[in-house]
Parts: C-alpha cells; structure tokens; sequence
C-alpha cells in the first residue's frame, strides 16, 4: 500500500525499488519503467528486430555415430537460429533513460505442474514446441513432443521466488519468455542485462530488458546466461545446458568442507554460542515451570512435574517451535533455563549441513546409509563429474533435487535430465541426491507395491557423554501408486508425503500391523535385524555431528545440561548388494527435522510428550516408552 502523501511514482519506488537495485537495474530507467508497467507499454517492437539464420552443426564423431543422432531427433532438419538485432535507425543510446523494454512471458509455471499443463492448456503445447523448433503436427498433444519440450525447456527457463506468503507460495517460479525474450543469445560480453520484475499492483511479472552500452543500428541484443558469475570452472557448468562439454578433470569425489566453512553458517545464522557454567542441580520432586509456543505440547504434557507459564522469563524449560539464537546471553543471565535445541543443530537439520558431516563417517562418498549428495551451491562441479562419470558407465542417473531447508517434499523434483539439475541452482539453494532406484517395497492391498518411507522421532539427551534415545512407535507413509523408474512427475509415484496435498489419498497402517506384514512379505528378514541397521545408522550420524567443537559441530552447551532436542529422522530401506553378492536392505537417511509435527504421535499415544519430557528433562528414561541406542 502506498503511504499517504506519497505521489503514485513514489508509491511505486517504494515497493519495488528494492528489487530493481537488488537486479542493478539503473535508477535513470525508473520513471520510464514505472509509466510502461502503468499502461502496458511493450514497444521493443519499435528498436528491435528478430533474424533467423541457419547454422550449422559441428559435432564430433563418425558419420554412422551422426546418422543415427539425426534418426532420433523429433527434428532432424537443419538447427535454426535465431538473433535479436538493433533497428531503429537511430540505434540506442544507453544514457537515454526511455531505454528500458517489457518482455512478456509466454508461459509461468512450477515444477510439479509442468507436464500436465503442456497436455491440458489449449495452445500451449504448440507455442511451446515452435519455440523451441520442435516439430509439432496435429491437434493432439503426442507424448513424444511433450517429452521434448520438457527437456529442451531448460534452455530458455527463468526463475523468480516470491519473498511473502506461505512457504507452498514462496516455492520459485519458473516462466519462458515471449518468442522476443526467448530469442535473445548469450555473450560473454553482452549488450544488455535483464531480470525478472514482479509487478504487484498487477500481480504479474515481466523481464525488464536494458542496454549495457550504445548500441548502433544492426549491432546483436545478447546477454550473459550465467550473469554475475565470475569463476571460470563454475560458468563453464553454468553454461553447459546452452554448450555441453566434459568436466572429467574435475575430482567427483567431495572432501568436508574447511573450518571456515562453518564458521561462515554461524556468523550467517546470527547464533552466539554460549558460555562455559556450571550446570545447576534440581530437587528431584521440582516441578518444572514451562514456557512453550507448540500447541500440540500446551494440549497433551500432563505430567505432573511439569506446569505451565505465559512468561518466559520466569520458566525454567523453554520448548520453542522457532530457532533459538542468543545462548550466549541466556547462558550468562539464566544458567538453569533449559531448552529443546542445542547451537548449531542446523549441521543435522538443513540438507547440505548433514551431507558434510556425514562424511565423518564414509569419506568422500559419504556413508553407506545417506544418498550420495552434492550441494548446487558449492559442489557443482563435482556433481557434474560425477553425473558424467556414471553416464559413461551406464549406471542409473535418476536424482533428486531438495531445498536446503524445507519440508513436505516442496520444492522437491525428480529427474536425471543434467540441464536441469543444473538450472536449478538458479532458483532456492538445493541440494542433489541420487535418487534411491532400487528401493524396499511394500505391498498395499488394492495397490500394489509402492515406495514407503519411516520416520523415527530421535530424542538427543547429551553430547557429553552421548546419550540418544529413539521412540519405541514410528511412523510410516506409503505412495499412492505401484513404484517404477518413469513418470518421475507423478507425485503419488514418486512421494510419500500426501496427508498435506488436498483430495489425495492417505495410507496409514501403525507400525504394530506392519511389522508382522512386513515380515510375512520378506520372510528372509527380520524386523528386529532391519532396525539394528537403521539404530546403528542414527549412532554413527549424531557420533559424527559432534565428533568436532562448535561450530564444526553440535555444541555441547555446557556440560549437555541446558540443551536437549527432539528429531523426526525420515528414512527409507534400499536394495544393497554384499561382498559375497548377497542382497540385504540398507537404511537410507533421508532428512533430520527440527521440531516435527507430532500429531499422529499425540493422537494414537496420548502419553507421547509426558515420554518426550520425562526422557529428555527428568533423565526418567526407564518409565517411557522409548529405547537407549547410545
């Protein structure tokens, strides 16, 4: 809303001048932008035109190799190409503050909607395909061209992420720009920039295209695909969905980060890591005053050593759904407060963080119970290497892409299309973990066999010693449909996580009945033998998250009195093979959580927090219903 007083161009400034200096776009084009965006101007039409020419390919290989990729393009006929050139006879002065243009965009969507909209908006499909010279012919949209433009995509997707609104609203965008913007080529040393512009008075976004320098009549309108990046090995991955290339003399195997690595996490994280004290004693009929914000905690801890308080300051345990941040202060003026997170907990709950510490454990290929993993934001080349290494083998090269630190699968994507693995490094940071292709599957009635994953609620009582206890009932989601390696966007195939998706299914079986199911379906293992593997997994993770001092590890603060915590761990078994050529299914961690949604816990286990409490706040253990693993 604009501020009263405040003129319209102000108004305007005023909610988006942030964004326009964050893309370095020049204040001179300000007013022009505002009046176009205003009325809807798009007048490159009146300074630029579109020339085709025809190029020509040169790629390496015998005339056989080159045959047979003519005989599997959609279409094989010469490559056009496409240039955007300067034809006001004027050219185009960069001083000139009009010099500013709108791009429309031809087609926004998200992952998760991408195939289906291809297939179901009249038109789109076709607009698509000639876009990217694709042949298309017929109404029907043929299942061979939505394919391809699917891959091909990538090669004109752009992204832009919403900074308001729930988390499912702040997922990125992606949007194809009109057949002008699409038509615009890279340089190493372009002639003009843009970026994307959320017009919110409109709620639609545009790209804002603008000169670099004086262009004459004739000269090319090109920009950098990989703008801003200045590392020579990081643009040449950047840029290889546009130009493919080998990176084999980069090293595919990854090395834990360095010292100041997380010292960097810590600083970026505003944490301040308490103090050495001395931990306070409690009488041991205390009752324990609690100041919480977690409904699900307010409605079912009834214990008896354990009340209530509106007032923070005057509780003794502090049981927060948000990140806690100053220790330092609360170890100096509240030495007896406890809390239910420990500093630098972050290193097992955000993706990237548990792929670096898990190496502790399994070198430079990580464990054997977590997916091989890379971080698009710093392993890039790595990925990429190791992408081609196994390409060359002919071993399986389906991945998925997560968000660093978001749940409920958003964000979350499936693929082993290299071009768009890669793009994603352009939207939220993300890691990539090769995707679990041989999974343990299990036999729905009415179903089939579907992909099921577990989760375990981990209750970490100290570091110093190391005491971990797991929560003797865990919980399981199944997908909605009979696993296998296609349709890798068919959610109900590929995901586990429905009881959030309005109108989908939801399959609940308790762990009581499952257990005899699964055995009757794997007679060969037992469940108990399954969960040493998995109990065993969980005691190498948290031996390897505080195998090293703050910030390279969890902090121990201090003397494990003051911080306990309570982790979701979800996993899932996958099919390994031994050394004498067994088969024996392996867990597969996939994500720690931070305060998890315990409403199935508290619904079917109503004693479910007196147990969480009792164990991590009374050292009552042996009264609940939870089991020592360390």
């Amino acid at each position: 809303m604009a501020a009263p007083g405040l003129s319209t161009y102000e108004a305007f400034v005023a909610l988006h001048g942030a964004a326009l200096s964050a893309s370095a776009v020049p204040a001179r084009y300000w007013p022009s932008l505002w009046h176009k965006l205003e009325d809807e101007v798009f007048d490159a039409g009146e300074c630029f035109g579109i020339m085709q020419v025809e190029e020509v390919e040169e790629e390496e290989g015998d005339k056989e190799d080159m045959k047979e990729k003519t005989k599997k393009r959609i279409n094989p006929r010469s490559k056009l190409c496409y240039k955007v050139i300067v034809t006001n006879e004027n050219g185009l002065k960069a001083a000139n503050p009009n010099s500013i243009f709108l791009i429309d965009h031809a087609w926004t969507y998200r992952m998760e909607h991408a195939s289906h909209q291809l297939r179901q908006v009249p038109g789109l499909l076709h607009r698509m395909a000639s876009l990217m010279d694709t042949d298309f012919h017929g109404e029907v949209p043929d299942e061979r061209v939505v394919d391809q433009v699917l891959e091909d995509m990538w090669r004109y997707n752009q992204t832009y992420q919403l900074s308001h609104g729930t988390a499912e609203e702040k997922v990125p965008v992606w949007y194809i720009m009109d057949e002008f913007g699409s038509r615009i080529q890279h340089s190493d040393d372009p002639t003009f920039a843009m970026a994307p512009l959320f017009y919110m008075p409109q709620q639609i976004a545009y790209t804002v295209l603008w000169p670099l320098r004086d262009l004459d009549t004739g000269e090319e309108v090109t920009r950098d695909f990989a703008y801003g990046e200045t590392d020579c090995l990081i643009r040449k991955c950047r840029l290889l969905p546009w130009f493919p290339g080998e990176v084999q003399e980069i090293d595919p195997f990854t090395r834990e980060p360095s010292d100041e690595y997380y010292q960097a996490i810590l600083n970026e994280n505003k944490e301040k890591l308490p103090v050495s004290i001395k931990p306070p004693g409690y009488a041991k009929d205390k009752v324990f005053k609690v100041y919480t914000d977690l409904q699900q905690v307010l409605q079912n801890l009834t214990h008896s050593r354990f009340e209530f308080t509106d007032s923070e300051e005057e509780a003794d345990i502090i049981y927060s759904f948000s990140h806690f941040k100053d220790y330092r202060k609360l170890s100096e003026e509240r030495p007896h407060v406890m809390l239910n997170q420990f500093p630098c907990e972050n290193l097992l709950t955000v993706k990237d963080c548990l792929a670096h510490i898990s190496r502790r454990v399994g070198g430079s290929e990580g464990p054997k119970w977590l997916p091989r993993t890379f971080s698009l934001h710093t392993e890039l080349p790595q990925f990429i290497s190791y992408f081609q290494l196994r390409e060359r083998r002919g071993k399986d090269n389906h991945w998925i892409c997560k968000p660093w630190n978001l749940a409920r699968s958003l964000d979350t994507y499936v693929t082993k299309s290299l071009p768009s693995i890669i793009r994603q490094r352009e939207s939220s940071p993300k890691v990539v973990s090769k995707y679990i292709e041989n999974p343990v599957l299990f036999n729905l009635e009415d179903t089939g066999l579907v992909k099921f994953d577990i989760r375990y609620i981990v209750l970490l009582r100290s570091l110093k010693p190391l005491k971990v206890y797991v929560y003797d009932v865990f919980w399981l989601r199944f997908s909605n449909r009979p696993f296998s390696l296609d349709d890798l966007d068919d959610y109900e195939k590929h995901f586990t996580v429905m009881n959030y998706a309005p109108r989908i299914p939801l399959k609940q079986i308790h762990c009581s009945e499952f257990v005899p199911l699964f055995e009757k379906q794997y007679p060969e293992c037992s469940w108990q033998s399954v969960e040493e593997e998995i109990f065993k997994a969980f005691r190498e993770l948290f031996q390897a998250a505080c195998a090293k001092p703050a910030p390279l590890g969890i902090c121990d603060y201090p003397s494990s009195r003051a911080s306990r915590a309570a982790y979701a761990i979800d996993l899932m078994l996958k099919w390994d093979t031994s050394s004498n050529g067994k088969q024996f299914m392996q867990p597969q961690i996939l994500e720690v959580n931070f305060n998890p949604d315990c409403d199935r816990a508290c619904r079917y286990h109503p004693s479910f927090f007196d147990d969480v409490f009792s164990t991590l706040f009374l050292d009552d253990p042996n009264s609940c219903h939870v089991t020592s693993i360390v």
